[in-house]
């Protein structure tokens, strides 16, 4: 049973590997269309393996361990399990939930030490008559997070000390996705700062200059474009929300163009096309308005005469794609993969910020495309899934 179990658990940590491929091949067939006994073995190791994983995305805590235990008992095969910290037991299943103080005190050495341990009867002494606890095996989790304990009934065998060695590892996978999740995060939220970063140097300035010449000429424009610009620092310097709505972005970018528009009089031209199914697609934070302002900035701006800008949202199915473009003077495609600390490219840092976020939370299938060429203009597109998991609009 101990070695059929361990080979069953490698399984999965190969699985895991695979980014669970071999688990929706398996489950798609269906357990009974399974024919063999090691076949049918491998599905429910898998299975079992896919319900722990879910809450350890949470990453390690008392609900996520509390919800994971039940499985890791059944992975391993012990009489009782915990899930430990480097100090205190988060979850317990099985047998020798009495040995609580123990089992930390023990998790706490192993954790420290930075390596397995294997406790015999006299290492858990008890003063229960009936008690079944014989023998412990203690791995330290990845990371030294915490410590996986696994309580047998008799001296601990070696096929229990290596499937909760393998466990644990697998566990300390999921632990490290789960924290990279996180880190994903806090680097979309840094790149959500650097945009705002750096719309406040060049735009709050041109914006200020162009209301300031119409407070004599024009005080009715001048305060209306004033209202305009505070409801655009409003959006683009709001403190929540990692995602927002395509209506939204949308709004927001209305707002830029028409103080854009007060600065270039009839210079600048706007052209929209948006198909009404997509407006409440969700999308991440300041990611189209970016793509504009790169337009009028490095596109527009430049032309001597007059400047078009269209912006098209489409409805594509299951997806959204959205293209900004302007026949401005272009730029050189070298430009755009040098380095970020070259000059050249620090212009466009907005467009390299969005594709990053694009990726992050889409997938690498639905970054930024770029089509351009000097004195030809740029056209920059996306595609944006008009639903994905995690992602839900805080506007």
């Amino acid at each position: 049973m101990g070695g059929n179990l361990v080979a069953a658990i490698v399984v999965v940590v190969l699985a895991a590997a695979l980014g669970g491929a071999v688990y929706a091949a398996i489950r798609l067939r269906g357990r009974r269309a399974i024919a063999t006994a090691a076949q049918r073995a491998t599905y429910d190791v898998l299975h079992i393996a896919a319900l722990a994983a879910e809450p350890l995305q949470a990453g390690l805590t008392e609900a996520a361990a509390g919800k994971a235990i039940r499985h890791l008992r059944t992975l391993t095969g012990a009489a009782g399990i915990a899930v430990t910290d480097p100090q205190r037991v988060l979850a317990f299943d099985g047998t020798g939930d009495h040995h609580r103080e123990q089992i930390a005190t023990a998790a706490t050495k192993a954790v420290t030490a930075g390596r397995s341990t294997v406790l015999g009867s006299d290492e858990l002494p008890c003063d229960l008559v009936d008690c079944p606890v014989r023998g412990a095996v203690v791995v330290p989790l990845a990371q030294r997070e915490g410590a996986l304990v696994a309580l047998s009934d008799g001296p601990p065998a070696p096929g229990l000390v290596q499937a909760t060695a393998e466990t644990a590892r697998w566990v300390g996978t999921q632990l490290a996705l789960a924290e990279l999740d996180t880190s994903r995060a806090r680097l979309a939220r840094a790149e959500v700062r650097a945009l705002r970063a750096q719309i406040s140097p060049h735009f709050i300035y041109n914006a200020l200059t162009a209301i300031a010449s119409f407070v004599r000429t024009d005080p009715e424009l001048a305060r209306e474009l004033i209202l305009e610009f505070a409801e655009f620092t409003r959006y683009s310097f709001r403190a929540h929300g990692e995602f927002t709505t395509l209506a939204e972005e949308l709004r927001s970018i209305d707002r830029y163009l028409t103080i854009e528009r007060a600065r270039f009089g009839e210079r600048l031209q706007v052209r929209l096309q948006i198909a009404p199914e997509v407006l409440p697609v969700t999308l991440p934070f300041l990611c189209l308005q970016p793509l504009v302002e790169n337009a009028v900035r490095h596109g527009l701006s430049r032309k001597p005469g007059m400047g078009t800008i269209s912006i098209v949202a489409r409805d594509a199915g299951a997806e959204c794609h959205i293209t900004v473009e302007d026949d401005g003077v272009g730029m050189d495609p070298a430009a755009l993969l040098r380095p970020d600390d070259s000059t050249d490219a620090g212009q466009h840092v907005g467009l390299r910020n969005v594709d990053d976020r694009l990726r992050s939370v889409f997938g690498d299938g639905f970054g930024v495309v770029v089509e351009t060429a000097l004195d030809a203009g740029t056209k920059v597109s996306m595609r944006v899934p008009k639903f994905h998991p995690g992602v839900r609009s805080g506007a």
